[in-house]
């Protein structure tokens, strides 16, 4: 039972303590001082799971929209207001949360494509390439992805139904601009809306790098704005008004915003929700690690700190079997995150000081604490690594193998590299063409006396909950039965 697991657990947890404190340093090249991952037990997981909204970030956030919109409701809590973006009031928050020079007079918050195209033609001849081989890896897999949901119709009671599938008008794509430059993102978001069939793509990432600049101009990005954070989020959301003053055209309100950020970002993706779609609330990037016996020590503290280097509240969470690797695995983080540059070196050790390991009894045990934290990237670095993958139920991406690595994901095997965070994957996805996609349900009905059967279902399910007014339009469809409606006039003359 659940008690005895974590009774067990325990007792495995102070061996691995009790080994590495009295083990030579020679054999493990560990002690208890420099234990990277923090030793956890199953009864802690429950506490890993975190709101990704923070709440100081979400008042923020909602000021920053307010800002944007001095003329509109959002001032009385209604953020379903048509009103779009005020460019000037745009231009002050930019420069000053620093998207934008603070001095420069001629700075804009858009790019323009002939900049994007600049920055691609300086590129050299291989990053050039390295930009399409990923743009064509990642447009194939979501060109796959489109083609597997198609238009349907069966036939019904006197007629037919069926959906269509159809991509929204105007999709809205964030990369981020913070600690790195991510290209990569640009093309995950930007490739997969042109996949799924939209006519429209903003871009939004703040302080773009010209790599940056160059990923949206192969992705095909049909306007790009230089601002990040809430502020960004809200233009997507309800667009930008024209201003003749400043020179800028007007940037058209999206119908779905996606890509991962900050966590002003998340927050305003939280409270523009509704207005217009949006593809996740995400948190800090994680990666889990399921290792036995067999695993490659090496590979597996690689994996774990490319992952911590992404973010400060970045975590990286080994899960196994063997108290071995796990002491193996904590002395080769520590050797090679000391030969990281910087700011790489810092980044990775914050983040690992919130990242941990946990050693459970079998394999059963870590398929269900690998479940219960429904981690981002979850990799599966063990002996049959594709019968323990098939097991395994909540994650993100799943990495299959020890040659699987994530960091092929980040950079366009062909799934997409945003995917849920914070637990979210046990319900849903990642990005996809579907997220950009309507599938949108039609009927007709041809043959009037074909479909009595269903009138008269529909008459009495009308009834039975109370409904008077549907059963009175399904009553008029029918050949047998006079509307309640004629009888109340009938009964009134």
């Amino acid at each position: 039972n659940q008690s005895w697991q974590e009774v067990c657990s325990m007792i495995l947890h102070l061996l691995f303590l009790l080994t590495i404190t009295t083990t030579p340093i020679n054999s493990f090249s560990i002690n208890s001082s420099s234990t990277m991952l923090t030793p956890r037990t199953s009864a802690d997981i429950s506490l890993e799971i975190k709101d990704p909204v923070d709440p100081t970030a979400l008042t923020q956030s909602k000021a920053i929209l307010s800002e944007l919109r001095p003329n509109s409701s959002t001032n009385n809590d209604d953020s379903l207001s048509s009103s779009s973006c005020n460019p000037k009031a745009l231009l002050s928050i930019a420069k000053r949360l620093g998207d934008i020079p603070a001095q420069d007079d001629s700075a804009s918050y858009l790019v323009s494509k002939e900049q994007c195209q600049e920055a691609f033609d300086n590129l050299s001849s291989e990053e050039k390439q390295t930009l399409l081989n990923i743009h064509q890896r990642v447009k194939v897999f979501a060109e796959a992805q489109r083609k597997s949901v198609v238009d349907m119709s069966i036939e019904i009671p006197g007629g037919r139904a069926g959906h269509t599938v159809s991509p929204c008008r105007a999709a809205g794509c964030y990369a981020p601009g913070g600690r790195y430059p991510l290209p990569s993102s640009v093309l995950m978001t930007v490739v997969t809306a042109r996949a799924a069939g939209c006519p429209y793509v903003v871009l939004a990432s703040p302080r773009p790098a010209p790599i940056t600049l160059a990923a949206a101009h192969v992705a095909g990005a049909d306007i790009v704005l230089c601002v990040g954070g809430a502020q960004a989020i809200g233009c997507m959301a309800y667009g930008i008004e024209a201003c003749d003053e400043l020179g800028a055209a007007e940037v058209p309100a999206c119908d779905v915003i996606v890509g991962p950020g900050n966590k002003w970002v998340t927050a305003a993706k939280s409270l523009v929700n509704g207005y217009c779609g949006i593809d996740m609330l995400a948190g800090p990037s994680e990666v889990l690690v399921i290792a036995d016996h067999t695993a490659d020590v090496e590979i597996v503290a690689a994996d774990l700190i490319a992952q911590a280097e992404h973010d400060v509240v970045a975590r990286a969470i080994l899960v196994s079997t063997d108290v071995d690797v796990i002491a193996k695995v904590n002395a080769e983080v520590e050797r090679q995150v000391d030969c990281l540059p910087e700011p790489n070196r810092s980044t990775a050790k914050e983040a690992l000081t919130q990242s941990f390991s946990i050693v459970c009894k079998d394999m059963d045990e870590c398929i269900a604490m690998s479940d219960k934290l429904a981690p981002e990237h979850l990799e599966i670095q063990t002996e049959n690594s594709q019968e323990v993958a098939d097991r395994c139920a909540n994650y993100g991406g799943l990495f299959i193998g020890t040659h699987a690595a994530e960091v092929l994901g980040d950079y366009g095997a062909g799934p997409n590299h945003t995917l849920p965070t914070g637990g979210t994957g046990r319900y849903t996805g990642g990005l996809s063409v579907f997220n950009f996609l309507r599938i949108r349900t039609w009927m007709r009905i041809d043959n009037k006396k074909e479909s009595q059967d269903m009138v008269e279902d529909s008459v009495r399910m009308a009834r039975l909950e109370g409904l008077e007014g549907h059963a009175r339009a399904a009553e008029a469809r029918s050949l047998t039965l006079t509307p309640a409606y004629k009888k109340a006039n009938n009964g009134s003359n």
